[in-house]
C-alpha cells in the first residue's frame, strides 16, 4: 500500500470535511481520535483483494470469545512499555481489513462444543455435539450408525489438490478441535484405542490416534505439532518425561509416522524441535507432552522444553512452503478453552496474546497477495467485562472508580473487571472479600454466579477476522460452515462449484 497516497487521501478527505461540514470546529478535525479514525477508513478503501489463495492458514482460538479479545487486547496493551491504559491496543488480527460475526449453534444444541463447531468449518456442514467429520444423521458414539456418512474435510480436498497440509495446536492432537480437521468418528473422546467401546470395534471404527498416523502419503499431514503423547504410545514404552503410553494395542504410532513417510521426523522435546532442518524435512510430528501442553504462563517450567505456539507456526510455515503447489495451515490455540473452563482468565487471556503473537508471525513470513490468514474462535464462553473501572485500569485487577477510589459491591466488597457467569469461581453463601487478594496472580479464580464443577461455553457469536485473497467474503453474520466455503473457493480446493 502506498504510504503517500494514502497521506494525500487522508488530508484531501479531511479538507472535504471542513469543507462541506464547516461546523466542524478545528477542536474536533485536529483530534488524534479523529485523524486515526480518517486514517483507517481511508487505508480500508484502499485494500485490493485478489480472489485467489496460493495459502491458507486458519488460527483458532478455542474458546476465543468477543470478551476474551477484549480483555486479552487490554492486557497485552498494559504489559507494553508505552501504554496509554491498554484499551487503545489492538491485537495483530484485529486490524484486518475484514471481518464478520460467525453463529456457532451445532444441530442439536443452542450452545455447542468444539467437535460440531470445528466440523462445520472443516467440512461446510454443521453436526452435532460431540460428533467428528461425520454428518448429524449419526448416533454419537455409535460406530455402525456413522458408516456411509463420513465427510470430506478441507485437509482431505488439499491434499488431493497436491498441496502440503499442517496442524498446529496446544492442546492434544487428538482432542476435538483439531481432529475435526483430518479425522472421522461419531465420538470426539475415541483419541485412543483405549477409549474405543466393543461396539466400536467391531464395527470397524479406529481411534483419532490412528487416524492422524495411519494414512495414505497421498493423503497425509504434512506436519501434526502439539499435545497428546501418550495416545500414541504403547503402555510398555515410556516416554522421555518418563510417563508410560496409554495405548493397549502394542503400537507405536510415532515409530510408525517415521516408518510410513518419507523424510520424516519426531521430536517430543523443544530440543529436538529446535534442531529439526526444515529443508530435509517433509512429515513432522511433534508431541511436546503426555496430555494437553502447557498453558504459555507455565510453558517455561515444563520439564521437557516445549516451543510456543509462536514458533511452532514459523516452523510449520518453513517446512510447508517448499511446496510449490501452495499448502493449508490450521493453527488452534487450545488453552483458552481450558483457562476459562478453570474459572482461571489469567491463564486464558495469556495463551490468547500467544495467539495474537502467532498470527503475527505468520504476517511477517507471508504475503497478503497469495496467502489467506483467517483468525476466528469455534465457541465462546460465558466470560464476562463489567462495573465501570477507570480507563488503565488493570484488567486482572479489583475495580477502581475514575476517581481511584475502590468500587464495592451492594455487600459493601469489591469486585473484579473479570468474572464468570457459572464455574468453579463460584460460592455458596457469603462472598469472599478480595481486598487484600492478588487477583492479577495467575492462580488466581474470578469469582462466578452459578457454581458448576467447571464453567461452561456460552451460545453468542464469535468473530472472524482476514487477511489476503479471499478476505472480501468476509462480511456480516455468517453461519460457520461458510468458513469452509471461504476457504474452498479462495484456494479451489473443489468439490463443488461456485
Amino acid at each position: 500500500m502506498n504510504i503517500k497516497r494514502i497521506a494525500a487521501a487522508i488530508s484531501c478527505s479531511l479538507m472535504t470535511v471542513v469543507a462541506h461540514a464547516a461546523v466542524l470546529p478545528a477542536t474536533q478535525t485536529d483530534s488524534q481520535w479523529f485523524k486515526d479514525s480518517a486514517a483507517n477508513v481511508v487505508a480500508k478503501a484502499q485494500v485490493d483483494t485478489k480472489k485467489t489463495a496460493k495459502n491458507v492458514i486458519l488460527f483458532v482460538g478455542d474458546g476465543m470469545s468477543i470478551s476474551t479479545l477484549t480483555a486479552a487486547r487490554i492486557l497485552q496493551g498494559q504489559d507494553k512499555a508505552d501504554n496509554q491504559g491498554g484499551e487503545e491496543n489492538f491485537l495483530s488480527f484485529e486490524q484486518f481489513p475484514h471481518t464478520a460475526l460467525v453463529k456457532t449453534y451445532n444441530t442439536n444444541q443452542q450452545t455447542p462444543d468444539s467437535a460440531g463447531t470445528m466440523t462445520a468449518m472443516a467440512t461446510g456442514v454443521k453436526t452435532k455435539a460431540g460428533i467428528i467429520s461425520i454428518s448429524d444423521t449419526s448416533l454419537r458414539g455409535n460406530c455402525l450408525s456413522s458408516k456411509g456418512n463420513e465427510l470430506v474435510s478441507l485437509v482431505d480436498l488439499a491434499n488431493a489438490k497436491g498441496l502440503s497440509t499442517g496442524i498446529v495446536t496446544t492442546a492434544r492432537l487428538t482432542h476435538a478441535t483439531p481432529a475435526a480437521t483430518y479425522a472421522k468418528t461419531p465420538e470426539r473422546d475415541w483419541e485412543g484405542d483405549f477409549n474405543l467401546p466393543a461396539e466400536a470395534v467391531a464395527n470397524g471404527c479406529t481411534d483419532i490416534a490412528s487416524q492422524l498416523v495411519m494414512r495414505d502419503e497421498a493423503n497425509s499431514l504434512t506436519v501434526a505439532l502439539g499435545g497428546g503423547r501418550s495416545y500414541f504410545l504403547p503402555t510398555t514404552v515410556k516416554d522421555g518425561e518418563n510417563k508410560a503410553g496409554k495405548r493397549k494395542d502394542g503400537k507405536d504410532l510415532t515409530k510408525a509416522w517415521v516408518d510410513n513417510f518419507s523424510k520424516s521426523a519426531y521430536v517430543w522435546d523443544k530440543k529436538g524441535f529446535d534442531a529439526i532442518d526444515a529443508a530435509n524435512t517433509d512429515h513432522l510430528l511433534g508431541l511436546f507432552n503426555p496430555s494437553h501442553m502447557e498453558y504459555e504462563a507455565d510453558r517455561a517450567d515444563d520439564v521437557g522444553g516445549e516451543p510456543s505456539l509462536t514458533e511452532m507456526t514459523a516452523k510449520s510455515l518453513d517446512i510447508l512452503k517448499k511446496n510449490d503447489k501452495g499448502y493449508l495451515l490450521i493453527v488452534e490455540s487450545g488453552r483458552i478453552d481450558h483457562g476459562h473452563h478453570a474459572g482461571n482468565a489469567s491463564r486464558a487471556l495469556t495463551d490468547a496474546v500467544e495467539l495474537s503473537n502467532a498470527v503475527k508471525a505468520a504476517m511477517d513470513a507471508t504475503s497478503s497477495d497469495d496467502t489467506l490468514i483467517m483468525v476466528t474462535a469455534d465457541h465462546s464462553h460465558v466470560f464476562t467485562i463489567a462495573g465501570y473501572p477507570k480507563r488503565g485500569n488493570p484488567i486482572l485487577g479489583l475495580v477502581h472508580n475514575v476517581d481511584g477510589t475502590l468500587a464495592t459491591a451492594n455487600d459493601n466488597k469489591p469486585y473484579t473487571t473479570l468474572a464468570y457467569t457459572n464455574g468453579p469461581g463460584a460460592v455458596v453463601g457469603v462472598r469472599d472479600d478480595l481486598t487484600s487478594v492478588d487477583t492479577q496472580d495467575k492462580d488466581f479464580m474470578q469469582q462466578a454466579l452459578i457454581p458448576m464443577e467447571s464453567e461452561t461455553h456460552a451460545g453468542e457469536d464469535i468473530s472472524l477476522h482476514a487477511r489476503g485473497p479471499g478476505a472480501n467474503l468476509v462480511q456480516g453474520v455468517i453461519e460457520q460452515n461458510v468458513i469452509f466455503h471461504i476457504i474452498n473457493q479462495a484456494q479451489q480446493l473443489g468439490g463443488t462449484k461456485y
